[in-house]
Parts: structure tokens; C-alpha cells; sequence
């Protein structure tokens, strides 16, 4: 009797299996690198990690929550939805999309747990008011859960704002005792991808990380990878020339909206947000809320609904020249603290000039500030 082959593992294998071309895989690859903010050098150690990798058990759960991250992973590009399902993640236990109901959903799920090293996917918020009793599956709260499934993992991601902070649901004033994941999870590696909703490249890109380098992303001080949210989304925004020339919105549907000015007096909290929504996008890369003309709400930001509310408020202005400070109002300022600096300056020299003849002596340099943008100054 024949030996059947085991079914192959890797992730290419699988990959290759399904009819994706080498070509493909190595796109996907120098894509993933780019999402991580890597040299593309890194490119060919992905592609080698993949090459021998087995691909990872996931068991994704969901909790307090609109189901709007799995909805945005619906919509995976480069590779589709498809791909990472059957060929780059090994999804055990997904109650919204699974085939497999009630005992035997639950079965999949216990026997992945017991297999240990898998990777816990978590969508939505905990209630942890009246015993847990807001959020029930299969007769256990979400608190146990989450309990069972991340002993013996190898790392939880928390896709969404919810499961990373609380979300909406864990708003003042929390009737449920929403609390995020963080505050229950101990002893296993945590990553935070917030957002409503996540972006699912964001997501990939940290599952690809992890398989290549042995562990998670590195993170900000919210437990958020740097790679995705360590720049403001006004530092990358397609209307910052605008901010930057003091042209913004003052009503909607006006001719500076239909212009693509700035969203700033339109309540825009992009200026006050960590994301990569700017360059990575949604619904295939094609558009995100500010280039379809909606300000950003901050949803990325921990306690976003009682921080950043109003939605269409504006934000007080940060420190230093301020955020509606126009550029001929810096460059104004910038000149006059120039001009003060020579004006400073001269008058040092003067005076210790004055000194030295008075003394018949050589002067003694005296310590100036140089002025901005100066050259040299003398010390």
C-alpha cells in the first residue's frame, strides 16, 4: 500500500499548491517589507523565512464587537482573503466565517488550544461587570475565553480598537465593565493593531514578522508596532500642502471642500493620530477616510471616543507654534527670533569691545547663541 505524502506545511508549499506562482509569493514578500517599513534587503530573508515556515494555527475570537475588523480582513489584497485562509494562516476557530457550528466549532477550538503555540487573533472588547455575563459563547463568558485560549500561546494580536483599549464599548460610562485585552492577558506576548477597523495588511505584516524574526513587531509605548503607527497621519496626509499654506474647510460642501483642502477646522484629529492609514489605505488600496473627504476621528488612539469628541471639535492647539499656526506665520517668527539673535549678538560684541579698550587688554571672547539658521557663530 502506497505511502501518502504528508500534506505540505510551509507557507510557499501551500502557496504553490494552490496555484500561486513563485512570482506572486516573491511580490508578496517585497509588499510585506514595505508594510514593515523595512529595506527591501529584508525582502529575500522573508521570502526564505516563508520558504520553511509551517503555518501558523490562529483562533480568532470575537467579544464585544461589530465584526468590522472581520470585515476589513475580508477584504485582504496582495494576497486575497483566500490566500492567507487556506495558504498562509491556518485558521482553526473564526465563529463569524468557520463552517462549523456550535459543538464542533467548539471542539476545533479546545483542540487547537491543547496543540499550544498557536496565535490568538482578538476582536472586540471584555465585559467584566456582573461576572462577565454581558458576552456568553458555548456558556462560558468572554473573560474565560480568553483565559483558555491564550494558555500555551505563542502570541495574542488584537485587532481593532476595541480589543486593544476598550473601544467604544468601554466609553464613559461603561454600563458593561468593557476593559481591553491587555488588562486580562499576562505572561504571553501582546501586540495592539487598533483602529475601526483594523487594516488587514497591518495584520499579515505582523504575522510575517513574527515568523521571520522570531517575535513580534517593535511597539510604541501603547503596545502599538511601530511600523504602522509610528508617524502621525499628518505627517504622510495627501492635504498637508494645504495645512501647510493655511487653506482649510469651513464648511462641508464648500469650494475649498470640493478642492481637497484641509480637514482641520472640520474636527480633523489626524494631526493628533498615529497611523499608517495614509499609505496603506483600504478596500484595496485604493481610498481612506480623509481622501474621501471625512476628517480622522483618532479611532487608533486608546480612550478615543471621551478623548477626541467631538467629532467635527477641534483640538486645542499642542505646543510650540501650534497646529494652526500657517507656514507665513512660522516663517514670520522664525525671522523675527533670527533678527533678535543678531540684534543680540552685536550688542555682546559691542560691549566687550567697549571693555577691552577701556582695559587696553586683548578681548576675551564672551559666549553667544548663535541665531537660527547662523553660521559659525563666534564663541
Amino acid at each position: 500500500m502506497p505511502v501518502l505524502a504528508a500534506p505540505p506545511r510551509s507557507v510557499l508549499d501551500s502557496l504553490l499548491n494552490s496555484g500561486v506562482t513563485r512570482r506572486r509569493f516573491l511580490e508578496f514578500c517585497t509588499a510585506t517589507t514595505a508594510v514593515l517599513a523595512l529595506p527591501i534587503k529584508f525582502a529575500p530573508q522573508i521570502a526564505q523565512a516563508l520558504e520553511t515556515a509551517e503555518k501558523p494555527t490562529v483562533i480568532w475570537l470575537e467579544f464585544q464587537d461589530c465584526a468590522g475588523n472581520t470585515e476589513s480582513f475580508l477584504r485582504a489584497r496582495a494576497p486575497g482573503v483566500g490566500d492567507i485562509l487556506l495558504d498562509v494562516l491556518d485558521v482553526e476557530y473564526h465563529e463569524t466565517i468557520m463552517a462549523a457550528a456550535g459543538d464542533q466549532a467548539e471542539a476545533a477550538k479546545e483542540a487547537a488550544i491543547a496543540k499550544g503555540g498557536h496565535i490568538v487573533i482578538v476582536e472586540g472588547s471584555v465585559p467584566t461587570a456582573a461576572n462577565g455575563v454581558y458576552c456568553t459563547i458555548g456558556g462560558k463568558t468572554a473573560v474565560q475565553i480568553l483565559a483558555e485560549a491564550t494558555m500555551g500561546a505563542a502570541a495574542v494580536i488584537n485587532t481593532g480598537t476595541c480589543s486593544s483599549y476598550g473601544g467604544i464599548p468601554a466609553a464613559s460610562p461603561n454600563p458593561t465593565g468593557a476593559t481591553s485585552v491587555p488588562d486580562l492577558v499576562s505572561g504571553v506576548p501582546v501586540i495592539n493593531l487598533p483602529g475601526c477597523p483594523v487594516n488587514v495588511d497591518n495584520v499579515v505584516a505582523t504575522i510575517v514578522h513574527y515568523l521571520t524574526f522570531g517575535a513580534l513587531p517593535a511597539v510604541d509605548g501603547h503596545g502599538r508596532p511601530l511600523f504602522a503607527y509610528g508617524e502621525r497621519i499628518h505627517d504622510h496626509c495627501e492635504r498637508r500642502a494645504h495645512f501647510d499654506a493655511g487653506q482649510f474647510v469651513e464648511e462641508w460642501g464648500d469650494e475649498a471642500h470640493r478642492k481637497g483642502w484641509c480637514l482641520y477646522n472640520m474636527g480633523c484629529k489626524g494631526p493628533s493620530t498615529f497611523h499608517n492609514c495614509p499609505t496603506q489605505r483600504w478596500n484595496g488600496g485604493t481610498s481612506w477616510p480623509i481622501g474621501a473627504g471625512h476628517g480622522c476621528v483618532g479611532c487608533s488612539e486608546p480612550d478615543f471616543w471621551d478623548t477626541m469628541t467631538p467629532i467635527y471639535g477641534r483640538l486645542p492647539a499642542p505646543p510650540g507654534f501650534g497646529v494652526t499656526t500657517s507656514v507665513d506665520k512660522i516663517g514670520a517668527g522664525i525671522v523675527g527670533l533670527t533678527a533678535a539673535g543678531f540684534a543680540a549678538h552685536g550688542i555682546a560684541k559691542t560691549v566687550q569691545r567697549k571693555r577691552a579698550e577701556r582695559a587696553n587688554e586683548t578681548p576675551i571672547e564672551i559666549e553667544t547663541t548663535a541665531a537660527p539658521g547662523e553660521e559659525g557663530a563666534e564663541r
